[in-house]
């Protein structure tokens, strides 16, 4: 090889390298700039509320950890100590399950019908169902909020959860799967006698197993940072979630915040949605890269 030959190749490399270091530094810089907040919440919540309350929050862990999570879990912390991080974490794990198996089961039934069915003004319903997408939940807030005190669910479970399981884009996503399975499938299954509901479960539902597993975790996350619809819902501390019991663990003016107890509730209120991320992660990337159905 000619030494200019050489040469290059080895300029080539060098600029590899460079380009390389430079990308992974830049990521390295974002996760840093992500996880060190967490980080300080973290160790926040093994200190005293005096260390937190002169700003000397160090860079590592204290000796308070055990009594910090277990007044948070037990009893609750700041200026709203009525409901402990144990109740708001089941009541926000009850609400995300419900809104993201609702908006789930709701939506696949849907594109199914859609897809697979013909009716009178199918493609209206469907077009009806997507013109949602455009209009933000504050234009919708206040009619549907009256609907649930017309119907009596202000402060109930259901009441957080039934306004919340409709779901435009899961049907949209559906829909445009659905569309991408042959229609030699649903041949063959009327050929060996299975009905809509036998072709539904034996066929649609395995080719959707990915998408389903990617939305749930999409939609678990929705339904567990949902803020503004549970705290005009509820004013029962028994039924409050702990997005909304974070805020209002926050004093105002001069008053002094237990930050020590609020950040182990903040710890609490990461563990399930970081579950479900890692614990589903497998599916989740494949639900959204996979292309061959």
């Amino acid at each position: 090889m000619p030494a200019s030959t050489q040469e290059l190749a080895e300029a080539t490399r060098r600029r590899h390298r460079r380009e390389k270091f430079v990308t992974h530094l830049c990521l390295l810089l974002g996760v840093l700039i992500f996880v060190f907040p967490i980080y300080l919440t973290l160790i926040g919540s093994t200190h005293d509320v005096n260390t937190i309350g002169r700003g000397e929050v160090p860079l590592l862990p204290g000796a308070q950890a055990l009594p910090n999570y277990a007044q948070a879990w037990a009893a609750g912390g700041g200026r709203y100590m009525g409901t402990p991080a144990g109740t708001m974490l089941v009541n926000s794990l009850v609400m995300a399950l419900l809104i993201a198996v609702g908006k789930i089961a709701i939506s696949l039934t849907s594109a199914y019908a859609v897809v697979f069915f013909r009716f009178p003004l199918r493609m209206v319903f469907f077009w009806l169902i997507f013109i949602t997408l455009m209009l933000p939940v504050e234009v919708r807030i206040i009619p549907t909020f009256q609907v649930m005190v017309n119907l009596g669910l202000t402060n109930t479970m259901a009441g957080l959860v039934i306004p919340l399981i409709a779901s435009a884009t899961a049907t949209l996503l559906f829909r445009q799967f659905f569309l991408t399975i042959p229609d030699e499938y649903v041949e063959a299954a009327k050929i060996d006698g299975a009905g809509p509901i036998r072709f539904f479960l034996d066929v649609v539902l395995p080719l959707s197993r990915t998408n389903i597993a990617a939305l749930f975790v999409i939609l678990f996350i929705y339904g567990w940072n949902q803020y503004l619809w549970p705290l005009l819902m509820v004013n029962d501390r028994s039924l409050e979630t702990i997005v909304v019991g974070l805020t209002k663990m926050i004093g105002t003016g001069d008053q002094q915040n237990e930050w020590n107890v609020i950040m182990a509730t903040a710890v609490f209120a990461l563990l399930p949605p970081v579950a479900v991320v890692v614990l589903m992660q497998r599916w989740f990337v494949k639900g959204l890269t996979e292309t061959e159905k």
